[in-house]
């Protein structure tokens, strides 16, 4: 999304006395036998032109916001985090617009969340990412404990120098400490077919979505980053879909729409706009669950 400034020795401090007074469980996550999808509140962003969403001037002089969610699948063989949101270290303490009009708020530690669920950090079987946007990797170093999924390409381009618009390596940091699976192409990470990682370039070299297979709902796709509004998408009477201003390459976007889009067609797939407010509203949320 977009680039952050925070005084970092002082939220981080504000954090950290948030995180020593997380509430006990007041849920605890039962065995299952096939996956859960619980999504979980990692911040919203303000805003004031949303410009930047769309490099053919659809938005020009719209405000608005998006939302910015993480998800933790439940599968018998383990749990798996899906980003890691903007960061605790924001909470209580909100960003007024910066140099390119984003606000952000982060109302609840994720760390929190999770802790109500009955869940810590270390238990946490991985850790992957849509890709390397600062506002998907804020809380990803309090998971160093476990094994982190990383696509090669995704993080040669995020420690190259210059480094790259909206990514703060500080943030990743935990890698080097980490379990680490480097994967540069689509990845099953259960080994059953139920939870798999899909490549889908353009909005970053090695930007992913997420497909799962679930019982009740069937197949679920989180988009990451690939679509940010509802209406970002191709629509069926042939309007063009939007493309965010700072995508890596706008071609290989449009090709990984083209997958994703047959992949909804041919699965029957509930596609999650995983920033679109709308799609966020419509979601159940903790302790409730998509299965």
């Amino acid at each position: 999304m977009v680039r952050m400034t925070v005084p970092t020795r002082r939220l981080w401090s504000i954090a950290a006395l948030l995180l020593a007074s997380v509430a006990t469980p007041s849920h605890a996550l039962d065995p299952v036998t096939t996956p859960r999808l619980y999504v979980l509140d990692c911040g919203t962003m303000m805003i004031r032109d949303m410009a930047l969403f769309s490099d053919t001037g659809k938005y020009d002089g719209q405000t608005g916001s998006v939302v910015d969610p993480c998800f933790l699948v439940q599968h018998p063989r383990g749990l798996l985090l899906w980003d890691a949101g903007l960061g605790d270290a924001f909470v209580g303490h909100d960003v007024p617009a910066n140099a390119d009009g984003v606000a952000i708020h982060v109302e609840r530690p994720l760390q929190q969340q999770l802790a109500e669920l009955g869940v810590t950090p270390s238990d946490v079987t991985y850790m992957a990412f849509s890709h390397f946007h600062r506002d998907h990797t804020g809380n990803a170093n309090a998971f160093t404990h476990s094994t982190w999924i990383l696509n090669q390409t995704e993080l040669t381009w995020a420690l190259s120098t210059p480094t790259p618009r909206i990514v703060d390596p500080e943030t990743i940091s935990g890698y080097r400490t980490a379990r680490t699976l480097m994967i540069d192409g689509d990845h099953d990470v259960f080994g059953d077919g139920l939870v798999r990682i899909l490549k889908t370039p353009g909005h970053t070299p090695g930007h992913q979505v997420l497909l799962l297979k679930l019982v009740r709902t069937g197949s679920v796709l989180l988009s990451g980053d690939l679509y940010h509004l509802r209406t970002d998408r191709p629509s069926r009477s042939g309007g063009g879909a939007q493309l965010m201003v700072v995508n890596v390459s706008r071609a290989d976007t449009l090709a990984s729409m083209d997958r994703v889009e047959g992949l909804i067609r041919n699965l029957h797939a509930r596609l999650i706009v995983q920033h679109d407010p709308s799609d966020y509203r419509e979601l159940p949320k903790p302790p409730h669950y998509l299965d």
